[in-house]
């Protein structure tokens, strides 16, 4: 049975510290370090761009819940802000630690969070809940709200889209209607990651492999064209085009296709009063 806490876990203890960047564990382990760069870039710009939208005042007090290494923690505090991490996995926050976080790291799960109510003047979560199982997908967004102060922010980036078995999306709409049943209001909602051309690519190299899956959940595990070093090569080398391009033109497609299109959704809502 999948248990998020074992999951990450495992991933924290699987750690390549060749991985300067501490991507891996939190994006995709099992590809090129140059994929996780480029969608890691992808989801700064939306957040940096979320956090524009919400207009939060410098030296906010900061709440990023499933902290893992630590990367949003130390861009925060590039920012401006006054960050701490929680994460539920003391080996995430121990990567956290050797890549130079030093604010303050707390191990917590999403869904019982050691902290007081209206602690945070805003709270992100970069693709956290959507490994979460649905049960207990409301718990996390309650304690989210409940540790935010009234009026304070919460920003989310989840997926809208995939399959797997440590993935739980939902539609749009179903993310909005979930956060809203717990007290915050959604004030902005945009796509992320819509990558075309990239998933048209995958969609045929899984045809012609016999892969079962779409997108998201084809690139998160050991594929049939890993078995020959030499179709692998060839495949991500086909991807880094791919992904490259997807990415150069995501901006694009922001601005004509329905957020349900793309692969995420960033959500910014504010709590009520």
């Amino acid at each position: 049975m999948y248990s998020p806490k074992e999951y990450w876990s495992a991933l924290a203890e699987n750690y390549d510290t060749a991985d300067a960047f501490g991507l891996a564990p939190i994006l995709h382990p099992r590809t090129p370090d140059w994929y996780n760069k480029i969608i890691d870039l992808s989801q700064y710009r939306a957040v940096r761009r979320a956090l524009a939208l919400a207009l939060i005042s410098p030296a906010a007090r900061f709440l990023d819940v499933g902290c893992g290494t630590g990367r949003w923690l130390r861009r925060y505090g590039k920012l401006g802000f006054s960050p701490v991490g929680v994460d539920a996995t003391f080996g995430m926050l121990r990567i956290a630690h050797s890549h130079g976080t030093v604010c303050p790291l707390v191990v917590g799960m999403a869904y019982d969070l050691p902290f007081p109510d209206s602690t945070f003047d805003c709270v992100t979560d970069i693709t956290v809940v959507q490994h979460i199982p649905y049960e207990l997908q409301t718990k996390a967004f309650r304690e989210m709200v409940r540790v935010l102060r009234p009026g304070g922010w919460m920003v989310l980036l989840e997926l809208v889209r995939g399959e797997g078995a440590h993935i739980f999306p939902h539609s749009p709409r179903a993310w909005i209607e979930e956060v809203e049943s717990c007290g915050a209001k959604l004030k902005s909602h945009f796509g992320q990651e819509y990558f075309f051309l990239d998933r048209f690519f995958v969609y045929w190299a899984s045809k012609l492999f016999g892969q079962r899956g779409d997108h998201v959940d084809l690139i998160q595990k050991d594929d049939a064209h890993s078995r020959s070093p030499k179709v692998r090569r060839l495949y991500w080398h086909i991807r880094r085009f791919t992904v490259s391009l997807s990415a150069w033109t995501d901006p694009i497609f922001a601005r004509v296709c329905p957020a349900s299109s793309a692969n995420h959704s960033v959500f910014i809502f504010r709590k009520n009063y």
